[in-house]
């Protein structure tokens, strides 16, 4: 039975069982259960478990090193649901603590699997969000790495900080207009599309966007924070109309 064929009460108390296990592990010489539980083939299980990891990490210092090493230790495992669930850890903990397990990230950009390298992926999401300063720095120096997949993982993952703070990331997107990767010049102009629609964003976008040397790049970006705004028009502070009004008049061509 998957974590959401039971009960909302029911999986409260597996949530719960979820962390003491874990909890139980790290206070003896013992794996049995983190293993049980980041291996699990339910994704869910999984997330609880790298939830729980965050919690205890921040709830218990004492165990902090102890968390620390028994991360690394399984990001050597050859299973990658395991290295997968350690990554997304690692996330919980850089919202707040980003230097702890910078280290983390640096190796799971490379993983052999695309499901680690996923995590990395959504784990910048979430810190970026909440821990943007350390992050954002940290992203930088993998702007223009000779993998195009991770300049194209990167990009993507400081897109939800963008969201709220499109300044914050506007520079570094903008290291990426001369981009000739496809895959790479692609994503940036979707994440360009994905920090346009909110409150106060368009304008900073679009002025943003005047100072950029590649017309090839604006002009699909154009297109696509246009096309956002139709495509989520339930979301965008202007419509679609609105939005085209504006950079007819404040994007300069």
């Amino acid at each position: 039975m998957s974590f959401y064929d039971l009960s909302k009460e029911e999986r409260m108390a597996l949530v719960a069982r979820i962390k003491k296990g874990i909890g139980a592990d790290l206070t003896k010489k013992s794996k049995n259960n983190i293993l049980n539980y980041f291996s699990d083939e339910d994704t869910y299980i999984r997330k609880s478990a790298y939830l729980s990891i965050g919690r205890i990490y921040f709830e218990r210092p004492e165990l902090q090193k102890k968390i620390i090493s028994l991360l690394e230790d399984l990001l050597e495992k050859d299973n990658f649901k395991i290295r997968q669930t350690v990554i997304n850890a690692a996330g919980e903990i850089g919202i707040k603590e980003f230097e702890s397990v910078e280290h983390f990230f640096d190796i799971g950009l490379f993983d052999k699997h695309h499901s680690p390298r996923n995590a990395v992926i959504g784990s910048i999401k979430k810190m970026s969000e909440k821990n943007p300063k350390p992050v954002l720095k940290w992203s930088k120096k993998y702007l223009h790495h000779e993998d195009k997949e991770i300049r194209r993982e990167i990009c993507h993952g400081i897109e939800l900080r963008g969201r709220t703070h499109p300044q914050d990331i506007l520079p570094l997107l903008k290291e990426l207009q001369f981009d000739t990767t496809a895959r790479v010049k692609n994503t940036l102009v979707h994440v360009l599309g994905q920090i346009a629609y909110k409150k106060g964003c368009l304008e900073t976008v679009i002025a943003d966007l005047n100072t950029w040397q590649n017309k090839e790049v604006v002009l699909k970006a154009i297109d696509e924070i246009i096309d956002v705004h139709y495509r989520y028009r339930n979301f965008s502070v202007l419509t679609q109309k609105e939005a085209i009004a504006y950079i007819q008049k404040n994007f300069k061509k």
